[in-house]
């Protein structure tokens, strides 16, 4: 059910990846992710699993979130896998069918991109699960600070993220009571082909978006009733500060992309 979605979600927990500062957190997914789209041979694509796997491992998170974060992925995965499958060119034919040709060189390159977006969703649950939304919204605040001498409003920017990310469960969770309410009423989401099917979400789609709209004007009204005016003037409570483990981390993750880097284009 809907509410076996964990992905994007914080969860509470007290280890070495959650005490790094958030800043620290947000550039190393962005450099693994970099260092994903450098991989190239399975050798490569090992060292990017076992540092996926030791991450997650040093943070402590628990099996079975994990593989639930990759829930909402794996049909991606499949259309993905079959696309390369069944379009991609190569001289290694495995099988025929009708205009379809499977090619090694297709399924090859197919695995790669499944594989590559598995891990890009594994990394990035692992910053969300390990940061909560607030102080996830001081690290790209203040990533983004350099960029407001250009007229980029990073304040803005960062709180439209996180409360992006802070109301996907809650909408999830609106999901589940709408399709409960229609099923109580005698709706079947899962008889028809896949366009009555479709067609029958209309009655789900159309209330959950009604509550969206609610809850954001409900959130703007509290928000102006509070006095809130942005970034302008804004302290913290609590100032972020680089440590050594910090500088550890960062130099750790820019070594593997360098090394998967080397891999591909220099060895």
């Amino acid at each position: 059910m809907l509410k076996d979605i964990t992905l994007w979600q914080y969860f509470p927990g007290d280890s070495f990846i959650y005490k790094l500062d958030p800043r620290t957190k947000i550039l190393a997914t962005f450099i693994y992710i970099v260092a994903i789209f450098f991989a190239y041979d399975p050798a490569s694509y090992a060292v990017l699993i076992a540092f996926a796997a030791f991450v997650i491992g040093a943070s402590r998170l628990p099996i079975w979130l994990v593989v639930k974060s990759l829930k909402p992925v794996w049909l991606i995965a499949i259309i993905t896998l079959l696309v390369h499958m069944l379009t991609f060119p190569g001289e290694n034919v495995i099988y025929t069918w009708s205009v379809f040709k499977v090619t090694a060189e297709g399924l090859e390159t197919g695995l790669k991109m499944c594989l590559r977006l598995i891990l890009l969703l594994l990394f990035s649950s692992v910053l969300t699960f390990t940061t909560s939304p607030i102080v996830l919204t001081d690290g790209i605040e203040s990533l983004l600070w350099p960029f407001k001498r250009i007229g980029v409003p990073a304040h803005e920017i960062a709180m439209m993220m996180t409360i992006a990310l802070r109301f996907i469960p809650t909408l999830l969770e609106e999901m589940e009571r709408i399709i409960k309410a229609q099923t109580a009423r005698g709706a079947d989401f899962s008889e028809g082909n896949f366009l009555k099917r479709l067609k029958g979400m209309l009655p789900i789609l159309v209330p959950l978006f009604v509550s969206a709209f609610r809850r954001a004007d409900e959130l703007a009204i509290a928000m102006e009733a509070r006095c809130y005016r942005g970034g302008e003037g804004r302290t913290a409570m609590h100032s972020l500060i680089y440590k050594a483990r910090d500088y550890a981390s960062l130099a750790i993750v820019i070594i593997l992309a360098a090394v998967e880097a080397f891999m591909r284009w220099g060895a």
